[in-house]
C-alpha cells in the first residue's frame, strides 16, 4: 500500500497528515515548496532515462515539465516505485477548439521531430506484439457484459477487427517501421494551456514506432478529460491536428502503407483493455460515448487517414 506521507517525506515535504492524490488513478500529490506549488508523482522504472530526455526535449524549446531543484534527489525512489517532483502548471484546460487541436498536432510533430535516430535515451522499447486470439474473446465477452449491464448494444464487427489485429501483428513488428523517443502518452489531460500547450505528464516516454504514437494520439486524445468532446477527433479535426504535426514532420510512404494496421494494432493494446477493465467507464454517459466512437473508427477506420 501507498503511503502518501512517506513518500513526501523522501523529498523533504514535512507532512503530518495523509495527502489526498488529485488524479483518481494513480498517487498525484500537489505540495507547497516554498512559495510554489509542486506535484510529486509515480514515474517509471526507467526514471533517469526518462529525466535526460525530457531535459533535451526543454533544452530544445518545448514545454514539457522538468524535475524541480531540491535539496535531495530527484527522482526517488520508495519500495520499488520511483516518483519526481515537478512544478505544477496553471493554465486552461484542453475544450477542443480548432485552435488548440492544430497546437496540440503541431507540439507532437515537434517532439517527434528532436528524437534521436536510434534509442540514445535508452528508453523502453515498445515490444508488445503477443496478442491471442484468446484474449480478445475474453475481453470481448467482458466489454458486452459491460455494455449489456450499462444499456448500450455494441457492434460486434469490432472482434473480426481485433482478431485481424492479432494475425497482423507479425507482419507490423518485422515492417521496419521509423522509431521515435516520445513522452508516448498525447493526450488532452496530460497538457495544460498557458495558451500554447504545456506538457505535464512525459513518464510513459518509450521508444516506439513513430505512428503507433500518432494513432495513439488519435484514439485517446480525449479519454478520460472532463471538458474535452466525448468523441474522437471528427475527420476534421484529424486533419487539422496532422496538418499541425505536418509542420514538423514528414510521413514515410512505408508508414503510409501501415497505417491501418498501426491504428488497428495500438487499439488493440490500448484501447481493449480499457473497456474490459472498467466496468465504471460504461456506466459514465461521457466514456460510454468516447467508447461507441472509439469502436466506430476502428470499424471505419480508413476514413482517419495519413493524406
Amino acid at each position: 500500500m501507498m503511503n502518501g506521507i512517506e513518500i513526501l517525506n523522501i523529498f523533504g515535504f514535512n507532512v503530518k497528515e495523509e495527502p489526498i492524490s488529485i488524479y483518481p488513478y494513480s498517487p498525484v500529490y500537489r505540495v507547497k515548496y516554498g512559495v510554489k506549488d509542486v506535484v510529486v508523482k509515480r514515474t517509471q522504472k526507467r526514471a533517469k532515462n526518462v529525466m535526460s530526455y525530457i531535459h533535451m526535449l526543454k533544452d530544445k524549446g518545448v514545454n514539457v515539465v522538468t524535475p524541480v531543484k531540491l535539496q535531495v534527489d530527484n527522482p526517488q525512489k520508495y519500495g520499488d516505485t520511483n516518483f519526481v517532483v515537478y512544478p505544477f502548471i496553471e493554465g486552461e484546460k484542453y475544450s477542443g477548439k480548432e485552435k488548440e487541436v492544430y497546437e496540440a498536432g503541431k507540439m507532437l510533430g515537434q517532439i517527434h521531430s528532436f528524437s534521436p535516430v536510434s534509442n540514445a535515451y535508452d528508453l523502453l522499447e515498445y515490444d508488445v506484439y503477443d496478442f491471442n486470439q484468446q484474449e480478445v474473446e475474453e475481453s470481448m465477452e467482458a466489454i458486452i457484459q459491460h455494455a449489456d449491464k450499462a444499456g448500450v448494444e455494441i457492434d460486434t464487427r469490432l472482434q473480426i477487427k481485433l482478431l485481424e489485429s492479432v494475425a497482423s501483428q507479425q507482419e507490423i513488428y518485422d515492417a521496419g517501421l521509423p522509431h521515435v523517443a516520445t513522452p508516448h502518452d498525447f493526450k488532452a489531460n496530460n497538457l495544460v494551456l498557458i495558451p500554447e500547450p504545456y506538457l505535464i505528464d512525459p513518464d510513459n516516454a518509450a521508444w516506439i514506432p513513430r505512428i503507433f504514437d500518432l494513432a495513439l494520439a488519435l484514439l485517446l486524445f480525449h479519454n478520460e478529460h472532463e471538458e474535452a468532446p466525448d468523441e474522437v477527433f471528427t475527420t476534421d479535426e484529424w486533419e487539422l491536428f496532422l496538418s499541425g504535426y505536418k509542420e514538423y514532420i514528414v510521413l514515410t510512404d512505408h508508414e503510409k502503407v501501415f497505417w491501418e494496421k498501426a491504428k488497428q494494432h495500438v487499439f488493440l493494446d490500448e484501447v481493449m483493455w480499457l473497456m474490459a477493465e472498467y466496468e465504471e467507464d460504461w456506466k459514465n454517459t461521457s466514456q460510454q460515448k468516447l467508447f461507441n466512437s472509439l469502436i466506430r473508427v476502428v470499424i471505419n477506420s480508413a476514413d482517419y487517414k495519413l493524406k
